[in-house]
């Protein structure tokens, strides 16, 4: 069979949209508003992988448009890159009521969803954004975000050998204020880690890799950025009339630490 081409690459990503949109695999579809495929340049080098669609997500069928969303659009503009650059996704394409955690018999359902959007991306970079995504995709269920942050790894996730590379949940920054220093100082080394032509020339040799091969991430100097200023509440906009979500008494529960 002949390999594919970038036109059946993208005519198979729309099709696998159109199946999330319809998905009953779990019981998320019946709570949801719309399901959330995610978005971004579908031939992006770098792919940002969340943990699940928020109140705004689920009302829009979009990623990442609430508070945090908005902080990881300027943490993308202080190294030079806008939203429609990368592709966003999450590892739930439904919205959990509450915004409660996910449970294991959702992310089975939807993982095989995320796979495929990563073969068919086919990124250089994946940016896990907090504790679910990253031990899903490191394959590491007990090593939580805190302690490997900033360490990129090699994996091969869908047939894909792509970079990961686990950094805080912005909304990390909107909950702990100084977590904003940590999510600059990691965003700050995506750039030499986009350019690292090693990652390219390496990955057809990894098929046999440990899967949790470290690599040494390239040192890029911090240069001075302006503030991103963490949204108030008013930008945070209302929880649903029918549905109140209580705010987190600690923002370990969100599974950003």
């Amino acid at each position: 069979m002949p390999p594919a081409t970038e036109s059946d690459d993208l005519s198979a990503l729309e099709a696998l949209r159109r199946e999330v949109e319809t998905c009953t695999r779990c019981d998320l579809h019946a709570t949801r508003t719309r399901a959330v495929f995610g978005e971004g340049d579908p031939r992006a080098r770098l792919m940002f992988v969340g943990e699940a669609p928020g109140y705004h997500e689920d009302q829009q069928g979009r990623p990442f448009v609430g508070a945090a969303g908005k902080l990881l659009e300027e943490l993308l503009g202080a190294i030079g890159l806008t939203r429609e650059q990368v592709f966003i996704a999450n590892v739930l394409k439904s919205r959990p009521p509450n915004n409660r955690d996910p449970q294991p018999g959702e992310i089975e359902a939807c993982q095989p969803y995320l796979w495929r959007q990563i073969a068919l991306i086919k990124p250089r970079v994946i940016c896990t954004l907090g504790n679910f995504a990253t031990k899903l995709l490191s394959g590491d269920p007990v090593t939580g975000i805190t302690k490997v942050h900033g360490r990129p790894q090699r994996h091969e996730l869908g047939g894909h050998v792509a970079t990961l590379f686990p950094i805080f949940h912005p909304a990390a920054a909107l909950y702990t204020p100084a977590m904003l220093t940590t999510l600059r100082e990691d965003f700050a080394r995506l750039p030499a880690l986009l350019a690292d032509e090693s990652v390219a020339e390496a990955a057809p040799e990894l098929a046999g890799a440990p899967a949790d091969a470290q690599l040494t991430a390239p040192a890029l100097p911090l240069t001075a950025a302006e503030p991103v200023v963490a949204p108030s509440a008013a930008e945070l906009g209302p929880p649903p009339a029918t549905e109140p979500v209580a705010a987190p008494s600690a923002a370990e529960q969100l599974g950003l630490f």
